[in-house]
Formats: C-alpha cells, sequence, structure tokens
C-alpha cells in the first residue's frame, strides 16, 4: 500500500520551564529544572510538598472569562498550546478543506479538579444535590479535542486516547496514520493534563511513586541516579500540527521533521510496575522501528520515559540495550522529564517537541541532576548527564509507558526531499 508522507509544520507548549515552544527549548537546552513547592493547594501535609508547574499562567490572555469558566484546566491548557501550535504552522484555515482536518488529544485523567471540587461541594453541603451545569462537560477527558475542533472548525476525525502516560504518543500515532492512510489531511494532536491537586498528589503518594525530597525540589528528578526515589508530577500541555507532505509542501509550510514510524505493545506484566526485563518496552521500540523502516543503527538520540523511579529506570534501559545492542554505545539517551516532570498523559506530546527540537538543533537536552552513578547502569553509556551535548541528529526516537503496561514510541527524521 501507499503512504503517504506525514510531517510536523507546527508546534506549541505550555509547560512548568516555559509558556511557548522557544521559552520551552531554551529551558531545555540550559538544564532548568521546573520544580518548586505547591502553590496550587496547601500541601504541608502531604508527603510530596513539591510539584512541577505551569508557572506564570494568565488564562484570560488567551480564553475569554465566561468561557474559560466552562473548562478545568487541562483544557484550558490545551487550547492554549494548540493556539501557539496553528499559529506556527500558518495554516489559512480559510483555505483548507476542514472536512479532512482533524484533532487527536491525549489526557491520561482529564478533569480532575473538577471532579474532586465537585465532590467535595456536594459532600460538605447539606445533601441537596447542588452541581455545576458544566461538570460533566468540565470532567470528561474528550473535552479538550471538542473544544479546539469547535475553535478552528475542523470538522474530521476528533477524539482523545487514554493509555496513562502514553496517551499523547497513542494519540500523535493515530494522528499519523490517518494521515498516512489518506483519511485526512491535517491534525492538531498532542497532550494535555493537570492533575497537580489534593486528590492527584494525595493519590501518588498512596501508590509511593513520587519523590519525597521536599527539602531540594529542583533537584529531585534525577533519572539514572542511584538515589533517584520518584518521579515529580507535572502539567502542562503539548501540540503538533501533522500534515500530509505534499499538502504542506504545496502551502510552502515550514517543516520542523518528519514522522516516519510509530510503535505501540502492552507488558501484561503489571498495572503500575513495568516488565522488569523491558520486555514490553523492547517490544515497542521494535514496532516503531519496523514501522519506520528502519535499523536500529539508524537511530541518534533516544528520548526515554526515563521517570526517575527505581524500577522504571532500569527496565527500560535494559530494553535499549536489547533493542540496539552496541550501536546503543553510540546513541544519546536523555530523561527531559528530570527537567519538566511527569506530564502524565501529556508526557508524550512535550518529549515529542523536544525530540523534533533536538534534530533541528543539533543538540541533545540533558538528562539534570545526576549526582551519583547508580551500578545497575552501564558505564558505556551516554546518558547526556548534566550538560547538552552538540550533536547532528538525523533519527530520534521517544518513549512514552504508562500504568496498565501500555507502551508507545514514536520515530521523528530530520526531512529529506
Amino acid at each position: 500500500m501507499n503512504l503517504r508522507r506525514v510531517v510536523v509544520t507546527g508546534l506549541g507548549a505550555l509547560t512548568p520551564i516555559g509558556n511557548s515552544v522557544p521559552e520551552f527549548w531554551t529551558s531545555l537546552s540550559n538544564g532548568v529544572s521546573g520544580a518548586a513547592p505547591i502553590t496550587r493547594f496547601d500541601a504541608s501535609l502531604f508527603k510530596t510538598q513539591f510539584a512541577c508547574e505551569v508557572k506564570n499562567l494568565d488564562v484570560e490572555q488567551f480564553i475569554d472569562r465566561k468561557e474559560a469558566r466552562k473548562m478545568d484546566l487541562f483544557t484550558q491548557m490545551g487550547l492554549i498550546a494548540a493556539d501557539e501550535a496553528i499559529k506556527d504552522s500558518g495554516l489559512d484555515l480559510e483555505k483548507i478543506n476542514l472536512n479532512r482536518a482533524g484533532v487527536i488529544m491525549g489526557s491520561g485523567i482529564g478533569g480532575l479538579k473538577s471532579f474532586q471540587d465537585e465532590v467535595t461541594d456536594f459532600v460538605r453541603g447539606d445533601g441537596t444535590p447542588r452541581f455545576n451545569p458544566f461538570f460533566i462537560p468540565k470532567m470528561i477527558a474528550d473535552i479538550c479535542a471538542g473544544f479546539i475542533s469547535i475553535k478552528y472548525g475542523f470538522r474530521g476525525p476528533n477524539f482523545v486516547t487514554v493509555s496513562a502516560c502514553a496517551s499523547a504518543t497513542n494519540a500523535i500515532i493515530d494522528a499519523f496514520n490517518y494521515i498516512r492512510l489518506n483519511k485526512a489531511d491535517i491534525f492538531i494532536t498532542g497532550g494535555t493534563e493537570a492533575t497537580i491537586t489534593e486528590a492527584g498528589v494525595g493519590g501518588f503518594n498512596a501508590l509511593k511513586a513520587l519523590s519525597q525530597r521536599n527539602d531540594s525540589p529542583t533537584t529531585a528528578s534525577r533519572p539514572f541516579d542511584k538515589d533517584r526515589d520518584g518521579f515529580v508530577l507535572g502539567e502542562g500541555a503539548g501540540c503538533l500540527i501533522l500534515e500530509d507532505y505534499e499538502h504542506a509542501k504545496a502551502r510552502g509550510a515550514k517543516i520542523y521533521a518528519e514522522l516516519v514510524g510509530g510503535g505501540m505493545s502492552a507488558d501484561a506484566y503489571h498495572i503500575t510496575a513495568p516488565h522488569p526485563e523491558g520486555e514490553g518496552a523492547s517490544n515497542v521500540m521494535k514496532n516503531a522501528l519496523e514501522d519506520a523502516e528502519m535499523q536500529p543503527e539508524d537511530i541518534d538520540y533516544v528520548n526515554v520515559h526515563g521517570t526517575s523511579t527505581p524500577l522504571g529506570d532500569i527496565s527500560e534501559v535494559k530494553a535499549i540495550q536489547k533493542v540496539f545492542g552496541e550501536h546503543a554505545y553510540k546513541i544519546n539517551i536523555s530523561s527531559t522529564k528530570s527537567m519538566t516532570g511527569h506530564l502524565l498523559g501529556a508526557a508524550g506530546a512535550i518529549e515529542a517537541i523536544a525530540s523534533i527540537l533536538a534534530i533541528k538543533n543539533s543538540l541533545i537536552p540533558p538528562t539534570i541532576n545526576h549526582f551519583t552513578d547508580d551500578e545497575d547502569f552501564d558505564s558505556r553509556l551516554n546518558l547526556t548527564f548534566n550538560k547538552a551535548q552538540k550533536r547532528e541528529i538525523r533519527t530520534a526516537l521517544s518513549n512514552t509507558f504508562g500504568f496498565g503496561g501500555h507502551n508507545a514510541s514514536i520515530i521523528f527524521k530530520k526531512l529529506t526531499e
């Protein structure tokens, strides 16, 4: 079957280390941490009292106050990232076929704050059922994709993918497949998440998943470090404009990179723990390489899931060594979660953007906060510790893995005619 080529023509990012793509990339390049004490609620009684929050965000600069009140923060963030991506793409909405333009977003949880607030208010009340008429639309995970399509008039495929921390990558893969199968020409795709709430932090604390390094938030996310003690919760959104290559070329679009392959797999092992030997992780990378018709030797950079958990980091590195063999020592590996924290369902989107910008700028963003070597990791691997590294990058692979054993990987390539 003759598959169409798919390219990236627009980017939008709202992250804990920058409220736009240029700000995000500057922080990534300079190894800036987005972790700080929580300001969204009083976290003094929680085991973890810090997170990677989006900072200095005035939603009303982007969304009318009356409209914003109908939305949970995760939807607001998704709309803001989508707006930047659309503007960056240079799309003229009056000149494209809106019936062949779609929206696929990822979100692992959706409107957690709205759900928490409405239920709390009900329980604290007199028992009379008084609920906000927008409670359900604010909560449901698909609503961000709906708002985006309404704003831009995109009448093509429209839905949300929910696969925990693999959600945004799954969304990107779905959009990629629709375009290359000639079911659509353009997609706004990515992910959004806003779970820095009492329920979010408390729930992950109960799982013993979060770092508790309250005395030093900025150094708490330390993937591959011997003293890593869990991930740092983040929030934000990332959006990509994916477009058929010929469509993009015909309108003279700026092209960041080509999306050439996507893979999916399941651990089929445990609801929260990764497979100890990285079986699902190795399978998903193999699937992505096969889909891209590439060999392991074609990859220059792997943006890892790398959450800073004791078990997860080890299993992913085992998988990389299994898939790449001797070539594993020739690639750069880094975890940008060391800076952004873990954006859950939005992680795959901002990490895809990091991978694309690494290709564009010939620069590997670092894994910051490395203090102590862990003997469980092969010292010959280049984990890009603490400082960005200059390198020509032809292809980059980005991994995301989620609770439930969901795995997704995507491969971006420098555009060649």
